[in-house]
């Protein structure tokens, strides 16, 4: 097994990929002799030249609906899009055309094309680089959503994307970029299956239900929670469309009690969805309502002491967590 960061495994996944298929070609703002605004696309420009890594221009709409009509033509591009803030410059192509052509034409043509892009709090970028706006893009049938959380699964997902015939959104949080987890030396084409949820860690007591930069959080507290003697599970949800209920709820039946956790707002949102999904399917297990932990509702503030504070901490999930434990409710 090697140790190696989670930017490190998205840019093997991409060099690997490139070489597998002809197909296969990036694109994107400073992308290429710049190699990305987080360098997850180092050195591929020199090794694929200027026809398969592609340096756009500032033109969300533009290069997004390029893509999709590559995509329709039997290219797979992988486009990366320098903060998921600025992909509101391209939602109608992302919601309008490349989610809806396969339905809209009678299956005669198929949009393979992956959305590359980093979101999250934490960075001090203020309120309109700090979003996570995976809720909508989960919202829209057509699209698929994941949010890996180690690098061993942004591997593994990156590369199932990329040969999808579906257009992917791959979520990426901007503090996971220096994380660092094991990915095996010889797995060589491994994939992980979209659609399917993990269980990081077992448990017995309760249930914390999480994806991306938060389930890094969930399993932080897991483990601490052990020297309290409680055995928490952790649910990695990794595929946000489609959502892997069976994963969710098997766990919700083994524990009794839920904890979900996400970067987001709360409204609305992943966790909402996970809760009503519980209630509905998994109600008689329950013994004690659903706690959702989540941001504050607020525009991200630049602020670091105020940011700290608008973002779920660890502390707020071990107060969910041992509320949760005592049967009682409290709002957040």
């Amino acid at each position: 097994m090697s140790v190696i960061t989670y930017r490190q495994a998205l840019n093997e996944t991409l060099r690997e990929e490139l070489r597998r298929d002809d197909n296969v070609f990036l694109m994107g703002e400073e992308i290429g002799i710049f190699e990305g605004s987080y360098k997850v696309t180092a050195g591929l420009l020199q090794e694929f030249g200027a026809k398969r890594v592609v340096d756009t221009p500032i033109a969300e709409e533009g290069f997004v609906g390029l893509a999709a009509g590559a995509a329709m033509l039997g290219l797979r591009p992988v486009v990366e899009i320098m903060t998921i803030n600025f992909i509101l410059l391209a939602i109608d192509q992302v919601v309008n055309h490349a989610a809806k052509i396969h339905y809209m034409f009678g299956g005669q043509a198929r949009v393979p094309m992956v959305i590359r892009t980093p979101g999250g709090g934490g960075q001090q970028l203020a309120a309109t680089h700090s979003q996570n706006f995976e809720a909508w893009f989960a919202y829209v049938p057509g699209l698929k959503v994941l949010a890996p959380a180690t690098p061993y699964d942004a591997k593994g997902m990156l590369r199932s994307a990329i040969r999808d015939d579906d257009p992917v959104i791959f979520l990426e949080n901007l503090a996971l970029y220096n994380t660092r987890g094991e990915v095996p030396d010889d797995a060589g084409d491994y994939t992980i299956p979209i659609g399917l949820a993990d269980v990081k860690k077992e448990g017995t007591d309760l249930t914390i239900i999480a994806y991306s930069r938060m389930t890094v959080l969930a399993l932080d507290i897991a483990r601490r929670l052990e020297d309290e003697g409680i055995n928490a599970e952790v649910v990695d949800v990794r595929s946000l469309r489609p959502l892997d209920k069976e994963t969710i709820l098997n766990s919700v039946k083994k524990t009794n009690r839920v904890v979900i956790v996400e970067e987001d707002w709360r409204s609305y949102g992943i966790g909402a969805e996970i809760a009503a999904t519980i209630q509905e399917e998994a109600f008689d297990y329950l013994d004690a309502p659903i706690r959702r932990v989540a941001g504050i509702e607020v525009p991200l503030p630049y602020a670091k002491v105020l940011e700290r504070a608008a973002l779920p901490s660890a502390q707020h999930l071990l107060d969910a967590i041992h509320t949760t434990l005592e049967g009682a409710q409290v709002g957040r």
